[in-house]
């Protein structure tokens, strides 16, 4: 376990926080592994340019290969997600592991685009069907009142790996041996330890295994627009995101930046910003933290556009702006959803907003490339990033009107008897008839109980 400090913020003795973490173990191990899967799935990131040259695919193919993760993990959200509601997180955590260490033995063999898009695809399937999974183990020793802390938690660790997998690769593509297969043997090793890890919980606390069948997530009706507003929200925040850790390293890459390091150091950039951000989210509250994140998001996708073709400077700026509204935007939307879903149900629903998140950083890169067939690869994309601009104010409305119809959270069963209402009275017996009598301008109360009368004035 990684400790820290003590603080304001965490006053307890450090023994005590180690106790703490030894009693509750599914957290610690639903971190890991969504740290080391989000990882590995963005470990390619700044590896493209040098893939491009080395196979000489031209861009369509480039994006359509970064594209794929979307176009897996998508299905896999809506197979999965009800899959860690039914059968408990480890037998999920276990599958995604095994599907993950398959991309990365795909990219460590890759000899052409083939190999990129087999490896994009296991990359998809295993962190589309472990996000609902391991959200629900983080979530899973938690009271219903820290939803809020646990969704932070589970956004934390989704954003610390995608920044730690851009960061790393291109450390390690710049200054050590092997560029293009050093990265992926390591993530193999992680994922080793991460199933010793997750089999060493012999169940999911609470969980019920049952019959279990791919289904259509339902949404409860009244969180509908809640969640609504927080997939759009969520969908923008990653656009700006997925720009950056798509078709912005090869523009950097024909800017002139080709240092692969400092490339991925832009990617880092991004998402260490948003997970900087992420303590916020809970100090100013999910629709606060939303309509201000999708501000900043709206600043960096106009910076973006002017720096479609330079100055690089300005992309580097974009990148902490995009960053910040990330945070606040994208941890908002998972925030407000976890505080408004009922814990048997947060896998589906939360399978479902991630699949809003997953579809923000793919389905722009399709369409660039789709316009790359036609125009160059920077006109497109400004045209994609323009387009997702003008939907930011969409998304800010949506938030302010959901909160508006104040849609409160589903009580959940083991909840219903701290959540029902107060008892009726029981009725009134004969003999104990209350009535009021006048008796001049003052009224007096008389009441009477079995075997006396009282008058009260």
């Amino acid at each position: 376990m990684f400790t820290k400090r003590r603080s304001a913020a965490d006053p307890r003795p450090l023994a005590d926080r180690l106790h703490a973490a030894e009693r509750f173990p599914e957290t610690a191990v639903g971190v890991f592994v969504l740290v080391v899967l989000t990882a590995g799935a963005y470990l390619p990131s700044p590896l493209y340019p040098g893939y491009q040259q080395a196979f000489g695919a031209g861009d369509l193919v480039m994006t359509l290969t970064y594209a794929t993760f979307a176009l897996v993990s998508a299905p896999a959200l809506l197979l999965f997600g009800p899959a860690s509601d039914a059968l408990g997180p480890v037998p999920v955590l276990r599958m995604s592991i095994a599907a993950a260490a398959v991309g990365s033995v795909c990219f460590a063999l890759a000899s052409g685009p083939g190999w990129l898009i087999a490896g994009r695809a296991a990359q998809g399937l295993a962190l589309g069907a472990a996000t609902g999974a391991a959200g629900a183990l983080i979530a899973s020793r938690r009271p219903a009142s820290g939803g809020r802390k646990a969704a932070v938690v589970a956004s934390a660790a989704f954003l610390a790996g995608t920044a730690a997998g851009p960061v790393a690769s291109g450390l390690l593509a710049e200054y050590a041996p092997a560029p293009l297969v050093l990265p992926f043997a390591l993530h193999l090793v992680l994922l080793w330890i991460g199933r010793r890890r997750v089999t060493a919980l012999a169940a999911a606390p609470g969980a019920r295994v049952r019959r279990w069948r791919p289904t259509r997530p339902q949404i409860p009706a009244a969180v509908r627009p809640l969640v609504g507003a927080a997939a759009l929200t969520g969908f923008l925040a990653w656009t700006a995101a997925g720009l950056f850790l798509s078709v912005i390293p090869v523009l950097l890459d024909r800017a002139g930046l080709g240092n692969l390091a400092v490339i991925g150091g832009v990617l880092g950039t991004v998402l260490v910003c948003s997970l900087l951000t992420q303590p916020l989210v809970a100090a100013v509250g999910a629709r606060t933290a939303q309509l201000t994140g999708l501000a900043a998001v709206f600043a960096s996708l106009v910076m973006l556009v002017l720096s479609a073709e330079g100055p690089v400077p300005l992309t580097l700026a974009a990148a902490v702006v995009a960053g910040t509204g990330h945070g606040l935007a994208y941890g908002g939307a998972a925030a407000a959803v976890e505080e408004a879903v009922p814990g048997e149900r947060r896998g589906a629903v939360t399978g479902a907003l991630y699949l809003a998140f997953y579809l923000g950083a793919g389905l722009p890169a399709i369409v660039i490339g789709l316009l790359a067939l036609a125009v160059p690869l920077a006109a497109a994309t400004a045209w994609v990033t323009a387009a997702a601009a003008l939907l930011v104010p969409v998304a800010g409305a949506a938030v302010v009107a959901a909160r508006r119809r104040r849609v409160t959270a589903i009580p959940e069963p083991a909840l219903v008897s701290r959540t029902a209402p107060p008892a009726p009275a029981a009725p009134a017996r004969p003999g104990l008839a209350v009535r009021e009598v006048s008796r001049g301008p003052r009224r007096r109360r008389l009441s009477s109980a079995p075997g006396r009368t009282r008058c009260r004035r």
